[in-house]
């Protein structure tokens, strides 16, 4: 496995697993140490999709499919449109859990306790916490999944040859990124989420040997910065 850096002269590799929850433009840039930034004044915050009765039966279906998940334990693959690439183990209990643990030889470990998203860098011995809530990221651990109470706006649906993409962006903040969820359908199976930051780099997190409603061992979703006996599962 390898990570690349097109840009060195920058830690890039913390905002690549951070796009993975599709963390806004200011909380990556505050990660790195950059004061300002700024989204291009060309862009345009998108718009709701227009959806026919049968897109809002399928979309009624996803909600259900969340809502009755219970787990997930997964390999996965995470690959972004800038060339950089990595994968690791995946670990989910709703509501509010998640553990993305990156193959060696990457340090990070990203944690959802479900409040906060903990970004932990086991090499550089560095901790970060950043609201869950600030990401649209944040639907696949919440209490209840609604794409219509009004957080998220709906801004694409597609369905194709068994295979669904729901794509939804922050409603007060449409122009910090969009999240893509994507199920294969007859039986409806979650299978990556895409990402599409402000930058306009997508990252792509796909599941791969995956089990779903399987025992996970709570402890997993916690983190003292202990570096000798980090949990393992």
């Amino acid at each position: 496995m390898k990570i690349r850096r097109p840009f060195p002269e920058l830690d890039f590799s913390r905002t690549f697993f951070l796009r993975a929850f599709a963390l806004p433009v200011w909380t990556l840039f505050f990660l790195l140490g950059v004061i300002t930034v700024s989204v291009p004044a060309s862009a345009q915050p998108p718009h709701a999709a227009r959806l026919s009765p049968q897109d809002r039966l399928q979309i009624s279906r996803i909600e259900s499919y969340f809502n009755n998940l219970n787990s997930i334990k997964s390999r996965f693959l995470q690959i972004a449109s800038d060339g950089t690439f990595a994968e690791g183990k995946l670990y989910l209990s709703r509501p509010g859990l998640l553990r993305m643990e990156y193959d060696p030889p990457v340090p990070i470990l990203l944690i959802s306790d479900g409040t906060w998203l903990i970004y932990v860098d086991k090499k550089l011995q560095q901790i970060s916490h950043v609201p869950i809530g600030s990401t649209p990221a944040g639907i696949l651990v919440k209490d209840k999944v609604s794409f219509s109470s009004g957080d998220l706006t709906i801004t694409n649906f597609e369905q194709g040859a068994n295979v669904l993409r729901l794509t939804l962006a922050k409603a007060k903040d449409p122009l910090e990124g969009s999240i893509t969820l994507t199920f294969n359908d007859r039986p409806l199976i979650f299978k990556k989420w895409t990402v599409i930051d402000a930058q306009g780099i997508v990252t792509t997190v796909s599941l791969t040997e995956t089990r779903f409603d399987v025992p996970v061992n709570k402890d997993l979703f916690q983190f003292t910065p202990d570096w000798e006996q980090e949990k393992t599962d």
